[in-house]
């Protein structure tokens, strides 16, 4: 068995040019299959909301329900380092709150590390997470968090006064004292152009593919989220016309008085 993941391991991933592989659980069976395929990072996170809460957006997960989504993924787990997504309003408030939440994440719920979004204006708050010994991965570029602002899932940093800001925020995020940070929904040019501005990893999502690592959303990959198709996203499996298969072919078994044979009942 390989041993379990720390900061410290990732961190030299990107010393060595190792790419950091990342994908999204909110259970213990797919958090247990991940683990077993040698994921690097299991990162319960907010999109939880719209995958399997069926919320249009991230805002209305509670913290509570990433720490029972993360309590979940930890029994699940034996190597991953595991990440968990700091909800909508669990961090902006103060930085007292913010830190006690993100206890809470890792005390409550058996969190490694915790994940937040923003730059500069978030630089503080991740610095006082840090400084009470929780590992922060920051979250910049396109903040889903931030949609109404951003009016919608769109790419940032086109512009370069938009693309300045970005990479100004990486390297506040580096200086809060991050371990790593994803970049999310902007130009691959301006990705490599952070990934080699900070000594930290970058985890990108519809980032290109000079970042660090790759993080996507499990149900994404595996075809079982159809509310909507982002062009990063590569389907891996469709594994939802096998399930929808197996459910039809269970309701037309019980319906014809098929199902349960003598092999599936008691004497």
């Amino acid at each position: 068995m390989n041993k379990q993941k720390t900061i410290l391991d990732i961190g030299l991933m990107k010393q060595q040019q190792e790419k950091i592989s990342v994908l999204t659980a909110y259970d213990y069976p797919f958090a247990k299959l991940m683990d077993s395929a040698g994921i690097d990072i299991i990162l319960i996170g907010d999109s939880v909301g719209s995958v399997v809460s069926g919320y249009d957006n991230t805002l209305p997960v509670t913290l509570d329900e990433m720490i029972y989504h993360t309590r979940a993924v930890v029994r699940g787990s034996e190597q991953a380092l595991i990440v968990t997504d700091m909800p909508f309003m669990s961090y902006q408030i103060s930085k007292a709150d913010a830190r006690l939440n993100a206890g809470r994440l890792v005390k409550e719920a058996g969190a490694h590390a915790v994940k937040l979004e923003g730059g500069e204006h978030m630089a503080e708050t991740i610095r006082a997470i840090v400084d009470i010994d929780i590992p922060v991965m920051g979250h910049i570029g396109l903040t889903p968090q931030s949609i109404h602002r951003m009016g919608g899932f769109k790419v940032q940093g086109r512009q370069e006064e938009h693309a300045r800001k970005i990479i100004a925020d990486a390297k506040a995020v580096e200086q809060a004292g991050a371990f790593s940070m994803v970049l999310e929904g902007i130009p691959r040019d301006l990705a490599k152009e952070v990934t080699e501005a900070v000594s930290i990893p970058t985890i990108g999502i519809g980032a290109g593919a000079d970042c660090d690592g790759q993080v996507l959303v499990i149900h994404d990959i595996l075809g079982l989220c159809d509310k909507y198709s982002p062009k990063f996203v590569k389907r891996y499996a469709d594994i939802s016309e096998v399930i929808s298969q197996g459910i039809t072919d269970y309701i037309s078994e019980v319906k014809a008085g098929e199902f349960p044979t003598l092999d599936h009942s008691f004497k």
